[in-house]
């Protein structure tokens, strides 16, 4: 990640000269200039103690920002039967219908963030996700689950953009990759969370009691948010504050990123491997169904379960845990190698995605189910490496006052790719595949083609090695 030079220049002032050209104003504009973004940061990091509470508390919230967005995946099978549904619709449900106004609200919360109280903002989001998830469960047809997707989606919009502005506020610059990967690791364990209990829970009760059960924590947890967490805004001496919340705007901030040739490759990775990400988990559970029902069935009867909540606790545990390593990982090995070279944070996403490209391929074609969730461990642990670094790389490529923009707009094209079209991608391939080779075969055949878009990724993030450190400049 050495074309570009050692990483003892990623901080000169020559690194920063084209970006601050980019974003200031013509002559003659009332606009203020941008802060510069060598300056040191306004206020130094809170207390190690505090730190570490905000970052749980954040954590939780983005478990159940995942845990909520991704339950549909368990459930998918039950849907479609008792709603008469198509792969297309339930890739519609689980990717586009929660994706579109969660792409287009993201870049104005993240920019009404850069200047508001960002716990406010995150504890509105948390309320307004929560109770469109539980009205999931009171749908009584395909458009009326589609409208409460879209509702859970707009709620989300306003989670990470302000969550990761607020983490690199509270975190010296040496620590943020791995501060950043504790908050991703919701991720995985909303996905463990979900996977298990909707499993469990829709077994018991029908899925519409997963929804609603999935819903109702999300009250305690904003009034949780907007009562504990510190805007550290407020800690500023007013000349600062008012620099940095005149400036710099959406515009100002998308010509800095516009000029930066590291934050497109990235984005542009990050993109691919949601799509990847999302796609695959949208249809793993239905690939078993499918697949390997009969060993399924035998198992979960083993264990005196049904066959809904093993797999969910299966596939919980086998992902959840090795993602939730696999994101730890790529937190913690990229805050000790960047500090000797900053391309580390593009090469890391390199190794992980090649390395788990064989072990995807040789699970989805496993005659057995017990040797397929054992050897999908692996790349669950890889592909997870990317994601730390990727959003740490993108905090420092533009000053303090744009964080939650630049990674607004990173979370705009890649989930409108990733989470809007990859569980749509794979329905559609799997439904056009099942006309000739069946369901079963029709699901494999996706998520092996998608599973190949990992050869891609790893090509972006390895250009974005040439360019990273004379781009970095906060």
């Amino acid at each position: 990640m050495t074309d570009a030079g050692g990483a003892h220049g990623a901080h000169g002032l020559g690194a920063n000269t084209p970006m601050l050209a980019a974003a200031a104003p013509p002559p003659g504009d009332a606009t203020p200039a941008v802060v510069d973004p060598a300056a040191p940061s306004p206020i130094g990091p809170v207390s190690r103690g505090y730190r570490r509470y905000a970052l749980l508390v954040l954590l939780a919230v983005y478990t159940f920002n995942f845990l909520d967005r991704q339950i549909l995946a368990i459930l998918a099978e039950p849907i479609k039967h008792d709603l008469d549904l198509k792969d297309w619709q339930l890739g519609l449900l689980t990717g586009l219908a929660f994706a579109l106004l969660y792409t287009l609200l993201g870049i104005p919360i993240a920019t009404w963030s850069e200047r508001g109280n960002r716990p406010w903002i995150i504890g509105g989001a948390v309320t307004i996700w929560s109770g469109f998830t539980a009205l999931c469960g009171a749908a009584q047809n395909f458009v009326q689950l589609v409208a409460a997707r879209v509702g859970v989606g707009i709620g989300e919009a306003g989670c990470t953009p302000p969550a990761m502005s607020l983490i690199t506020d509270y975190t010296p610059k040496e620590e943020r990759a791995s501060a950043l990967s504790i908050y991703l690791l919701g991720s995985p364990l909303g996905a463990l969370i979900g996977m298990a209990a909707g499993g469990l829970v829709a077994d018991q009760w029908g899925w519409r009691s997963a929804f609603l059960l999935a819903g109702a924590p999300g009250l305690l947890l904003a009034l949780l948010v907007v009562t504990t967490l510190k805007e550290p805004r407020r800690r500023w001496s007013a000349e600062i504050r008012q620099r940095t919340t005149q400036a710099p705007g959406f515009a100002a901030t998308f010509a800095m990123l516009r000029r930066s040739r590291t934050y497109w490759l990235v984005v542009s990775a990050v993109a691919l491997k949601a799509f990847i990400s999302y796609g695959t988990t949208a249809f793993l559970a239905s690939f078993f169904y499918r697949n390997h029902a009969g060993e399924l069935s035998a198992m979960a009867a083993a264990f005196g379960l049904k066959t809904g909540g093993f797999l969910g606790l299966a596939l919980g545990l086998v992902t959840g845990v090795t993602s939730g390593l696999g994101t730890l990982a790529g937190g913690y090995v990229a805050d000790l190698f960047v500090k000797r070279d900053a391309r580390a944070y593009v090469l890391l996403p390199v190794a992980g995605s090649l390395t788990a490209l064989p072990f995807s391929i040789v699970a989805l074609h496993s005659s057995s189910v017990t040797a397929a969730l054992m050897i999908l461990a692996v790349p669950s642990l890889l592909n997870a490496l990317w994601l730390a670094p990727s959003y740490a790389a993108i905090q420092g490529l533009v000053p303090a006052s744009a964080r939650a923009t630049a990674t607004a707009i990173l979370l705009f094209v890649a989930n409108l790719i990733g989470l809007g079209m990859g569980p749509l991608g794979v329905g559609l391939i799997s439904d056009l595949a099942a006309a000739s080779v069946g369901p079963a075969e029709g699901v494999r055949t996706s998520l092996t083609i998608v599973a190949l878009l990992g050869l891609p990724a790893a090509a972006l993030f390895w250009h974005a090695r040439r360019s990273i450190v004379a781009e970095t400049i906060s």
